[in-house]
């Protein structure tokens, strides 16, 4: 098998991908922009070649790379970067060299545009928030006086949080349309609930084969425009109701050999024509990875290697040497962000909690708008050794 991994430098930890793949003997091939004499050590023993590219955005340079590849190794069986930020040009690289194991030009859309998400929602049954696409401010009054204020603002393809905003008055209406920027965006009401979401991975006829779950007790949103500090976990178990939900949605949008990442919101009170407090509302798909060090937070929590999952997947469209009912715990990331001043400092965090560390890293710039810049990672038997980790590491001086 012939598999060309798009950006296997980034995100850093992205290596072990075809680190697992190349063990089960698959030929390795990856794109990339950064010197190969800067590619971890680990990457370089996972690839059979390195095609360096000057810019990944420039898609003739990306069709030269693998027209190489399939010069030299003959027919290209997968592509795939599993990152949001690529998966357009993977679905076009697919399409041009005619590979079928993922998703293509024609598909793309429908995991990709917001706007578009919510049709196979529908079709699985989960609720959605009622949505205007933006044009005009007056073309939006209509929709505000159906919904009322606040309205969630974002880009219809775009990711993580960047560039979306909370609306709450007329006159941050009016500020957002004279300052909006040029892409097409989405309207939406606003929907009081906690974030979760539902992970893992899908074989060929869209079953998880895996499947976890992370919970968000701030919106990433909120984190982004008031420069908050993140904190997230991996939970300890899946909700059953979560699961049914999950199942179903993984179903609709047709994920099958792929990560899957599926965000809901946990109404926490009462919405009329969504549901009643504790029901889950449509809030986007992803086709993915969790975002930054995700994957390996979910490694912590469920005692797996989901790198490894992943490639079995892609080798033997099934689980293979992985046991699923180990040890489960709360997997926790708490971080902060330079420039503010806080009660504990970095020494005394792993004074506190060294030993039972799993990661503690700077975080690249391209991450920190949404991660901050210096991130802590624990794993927690109980919710109350969780919030306090939390507590601990962001308590402001």
């Amino acid at each position: 098998m012939n598999f060309v991994f798009i950006s296997p430098h980034f995100p850093k930890t992205y290596w072990n991908f075809c680190d697992r793949l190349k063990r089960n003997g698959v030929n390795v091939l990856g794109i990339g922009d950064a010197p190969y004499e800067e590619i971890p050590e680990g990457l370089k023993r996972s690839l059979t070649e390195y095609y360096r590219v000057d810019s990944m955005e420039n898609y003739d340079a990306m069709v030269r790379a693998m027209g190489y590849f399939t010069f030299r190794y003959g027919k290209i069986d997968w592509v795939e970067s599993n990152n949001e930020y690529w998966l357009e040009q993977d679905a076009a690289l697919r399409t041009d060299f005619n590979i079928n194991t993922g998703a293509k030009r024609d598909f793309i859309d429908r995991i990709k545009l917001k706007s578009r998400m919510k049709e196979s929602y529908r079709a699985a049954g989960v609720p959605v928030a009622r949505h205007h696409m933006v044009t005009t401010l007056e073309a939006a009054l209509p929709f505000l006086d159906q919904v009322g204020y606040p309205v969630i603002v974002k880009p219809d393809n775009g990711c993580g949080a960047e560039a979306t905003y909370k609306l709450s008055s007329r006159a941050e209406l009016e500020q957002f349309y004279r300052t909006k920027p040029p892409v097409p965006y989405i309207m939406e009401e606003y929907i009081t609930g906690t974030i979760v979401s539902f992970d893992g991975v899908a074989d060929s006829h869209c079953v998880p084969l895996f499947y976890t779950s992370n919970y968000f007790p701030t919106p990433i949103m909120d984190i982004v425009n008031t420069n908050g500090d993140l904190s997230y976990w991996t939970q300890k178990q899946v909700p059953e109701d979560l699961r049914d939900v999950g199942f179903r949605t993984i179903r609709a949008f047709g994920a099958k050999s792929r990560f899957f990442h599926c965000e809901f919101f946990r109404l926490t009170q009462d919405k009329p024509g969504l549901g009643r407090t504790g029901d889950y509302v449509a809030l986007e798909v992803n086709m993915r990875p969790a975002g930054g060090y995700t994957p390996d937070m979910i490694n912590f929590a469920n005692s797996v290697d989901c790198y490894q999952i992943w490639a079995d997947m892609v080798c033997y469209d099934e689980l293979r040497g992985q046991r699923l009912d180990l040890s489960h715990y709360y997997c926790v990331y708490a971080g902060r962000r330079d420039g503010k001043a806080y009660a504990h400092s970095h020494e005394a965090i792993l004074a506190a909690y060294g030993s039972r560390m799993k990661m503690c890293d700077r975080i690249p710039d391209a991450l920190a708008l949404d991660l901050g810049n210096q991130m802590y990672v624990i794993n927690a038997d109980t919710e109350e050794e969780r919030d306090a980790f939390i507590r601990y590491v962001q308590a402001l001086a």
